[in-house]
């Protein structure tokens, strides 16, 4: 009468068969892709139960919609944010290469100048000489106080776009986030 004893082991065996076959599969890693509102730094929970597929669909249309309600794309402004970093820097560049060599133009200058007024005084050499040092630390101060201007001027095109960019960003990401809610995702940004 073995076959008793068999029973609570046949039974335990089907009760881990059936509970093995009801356990859920393992949950997948994310794919490492981004959503387009993550990219944006706006965070949609999908509270109404949204699939992947369906939050991208979404999330693609509130992009839209805030883009033609805002007039400001997030990505074209971090495009005009950059070319304006890049034209201010190119501007800089520019003052500085017109500046090579202003001590020495400034020194040629000053001992034609100086040379000029040394003869006049009797002594040709001795105004040439003080004249190019006087030239050549002018003409230094000149450009020194130009590259100082125009770098003045580039942090303040650079710091006026980078404001107006983040006043845009944060209308558009407001206009993203009420179009999320407004399809039962919970938003933050």
């Amino acid at each position: 009468m073995r076959i008793p004893n068999a029973l609570p082991l046949f039974a335990a065996a089907m009760v881990a068969s059936i509970a093995s076959a009801q356990t859920p599969p393992p949950v997948s890693a994310p794919s490492g892709q981004k959503t387009l509102a993550s990219t944006l730094n706006v965070y949609a929970f999908p509270s109404a139960g949204q699939t992947p597929s369906q939050q991208s669909i979404d999330e693609t249309a509130c992009y839209n919609w805030a883009v033609q309600n805002t007039g400001y794309d997030p990505f074209q402004i971090a495009k005009n944010t950059q070319a304006t970093q890049q034209q201010a820097a190119q501007q800089q560049k520019q003052v500085q290469q017109s500046n090579v060599g202003a001590g020495a133009k400034g020194a040629v200058g000053g001992a034609a100048g100086g040379a000029l007024i040394g003869a006049i005084a009797g002594d040709a050499g001795k105004g040439a000489a003080i004249g190019a040092g006087v030239g050549f630390l002018g003409m230094k101060v000149r450009a020194r106080e130009q590259e100082q201007q125009a770098s003045q001027q580039a942090n303040q095109q650079v710091q006026a776009a980078t404001q107006t960019a983040a006043q845009q960003l944060d209308a558009f990401r407001k206009a993203f986030s009420v179009c999320l809610e407004a399809h039962q995702y919970l938003v933050k940004y």
